[in-house]
């Protein structure tokens, strides 16, 4: 897997991911040079190659003169994750992904989610946008810091969260006012795919619906601005309760 760009590549090397090797251009940049620096201080391979060499390995674009080869994205098992997360007696938070397909979404809700210290992102093995470069670059470097989840069925994993006593809010807009919603304590977000939301059975065995007011004539809301709003109410309704 390819991470690219000097950001995303930072934060690989504060993680515990097997680096095989970092391509670098040569350059006076400062964050070029602290790059290398930690990539000696880690032991990685680094390799020197000129603009045109990283232009050719890279998928994106936009590598800014760098790009870390590394191990296939690791995911969290979730019963790991609940039991951690109960043995340290923290507050959990999980966000639940109902088949989103854009890897740019993906990314921006792991960034958000690092941001206000979710537990794990839950994601289905089929029918999703995975964890892939993109996902990575777009996230900021984030995936190296929260736990994602890959599960064979969405509501498989829904009930299984609910048998721990973590309440389960499925995102959509008939559903109650999130001002109006109880969002502290365990809990889990569903949001749904692009176009279609959340599915029917999902919404059917979570514990409540919850809605984001809206004051527009556009009724509907980006997946990751969906979650970055709900997950900031519930962050903001636990720091008020305290």
């Amino acid at each position: 897997m390819f991470i690219e760009g000097k950001n995303p590549v930072k934060e690989i090397l504060n993680s515990n991911l097997t680096i095989e090797k970092i391509c670098v251009t040569e350059s006076n940049d400062f964050a070029i040079k602290e790059i290398i620096k930690a990539a000696k201080n880690k032991g990685a391979r680094i390799e020197q190659l000129n603009k045109q060499a990283l232009d050719r390995m890279s998928k994106t674009g936009h590598h800014q003169g760098v790009i870390a080869v590394v191990t296939e994205f690791v995911y969290s098992e979730l019963d790991q994750v609940i039991s951690d997360s109960q043995n340290q007696d923290q507050r959990m938070m999980f966000i639940v992904l109902d088949k989103l397909s854009d890897p740019h979404n993906l990314g921006s809700i792991i960034r958000t989610a690092e941001c206000v210290n979710a537990t794990a992102i839950i994601l289905p093995a089929r029918n999703s946008v995975l964890v892939n470069e993109t996902v990575i670059r777009t996230s900021a470097g984030a995936t190296s810091h929260v736990n994602v989840c890959k599960v064979n069925n969405i509501n498989d994993a829904i009930n299984k969260l609910k048998g721990q006593n973590i309440f389960v809010f499925s995102a959509d807009m008939d559903g109650t006012s999130m001002y109006k919603t109880d969002l502290t304590g365990n809990i889990a977000l569903v949001i749904g795919a692009e176009g279609n939301g959340v599915s029917a059975l999902t919404k059917k065995i979570s514990d409540g619906v919850v809605s984001i007011p809206m004051q527009g004539k556009i009724n509907s809301l980006n997946a990751s601005v969906s979650a970055g709003i709900l997950m900031y109410e519930a962050a903001r309704q636990q720091q008020t309760k305290r």
